[in-house]
């Protein structure tokens, strides 16, 4: 039997991939995070899975729940939310199934950053604007930040950064980023991208934080920062250019 490591999606339950919705639908065991995954994705699974809701169970007993449902014989769908490549927490359950022999395999989702960038309605890189794209968070009471990964050092990059899981800390953000990116610089607060409630908030970087504030927004949202999400004078890219030579290798 096999764990499969699902991506859920930001939260519209129409957002996870055909893949993800027909393994879901073949487990007989599923493990979701109740307060991150939508409840009509479950609706996916068969009638007589097994549900397990992992919000409150701590490394240990999530894994001994994947373990043990694959010693009596059942699939297991993992759902994740967004995709299970960023902020998901899936390789510290992937470096115990490979102690404990388990086979696993991991479908990816849409990440909340790219479900924001369609709630703006925006490419997050432009022609001669910025190409780059930074996906961090900041250090508080959760693990601390790698050496050299605090934002006063991306930021000296001026690449978009989207920042995970900081809303709570936003004034801290805006006091890193200040120095780099100026005052005027375009900045956008998705909250539950996808969702029916969500809430879009823009503004220059100075004035962004009193408006997630006020709008009481602390968690389930990315912040994004950068001169690509305001940028409307721009070169066309080259990929449809007229002037491309469309037979070159």
């Amino acid at each position: 039997m096999t764990v499969y490591f699902i991506g859920a999606g930001p939260g519209a339950a129409d957002l996870i991939t055909v893949r993800g919705a027909r393994t879901l639908a073949a487990c007989g065991v599923c493990l979701y995070a109740g307060s991150l995954v939508p409840a009509e994705l479950l609706a996916e699974c068969p009638p007589e899975a097994r549900l397990v809701d992992t919000a409150q169970l701590d490394i240990g007993q999530i894994t001994a729940e994947l373990i043990g449902a694959h010693e009596a014989g059942h699939d297991v769908a993992r759902l994740h939310s967004g995709d299970p490549s960023v902020f998901s927490a899936v390789n510290e359950q992937m470096r115990r199934l490979d102690e404990a022999g388990v086979p696993y395999e991991v479908i990816p989702g849409v990440p909340a950053f790219a479900a924001a960038a369609a709630a703006l309605k925006r490419e997050l890189t432009v022609p001669t604007v910025g190409q780059t794209v930074i996906l961090t968070r900041i250090a508080h009471r959760a693990t601390a930040m790698p050496e050299g990964e605090d934002l006063a050092t991306l930021g000296r990059s001026g690449a978009l950064i989207v920042l995970h899981l900081a809303a709570r800390y936003v004034d801290r953000v805006v006091e890193e980023l200040l120095p780099h990116y100026g005052a005027d610089c375009p900045t956008a607060v998705v909250a539950l991208a996808s969702r029916p409630d969500e809430l879009i908030l823009r503004g220059p970087l100075d004035g962004i934080a009193e408006q997630v504030k006020a709008a009481g927004v602390i968690r389930t949202a990315v912040i994004m920062v950068g001169r690509t999400l305001g940028a409307d004078q721009f070169r066309d890219s080259h990929l449809y250019s007229p002037g491309r030579d469309r037979h070159a290798c």
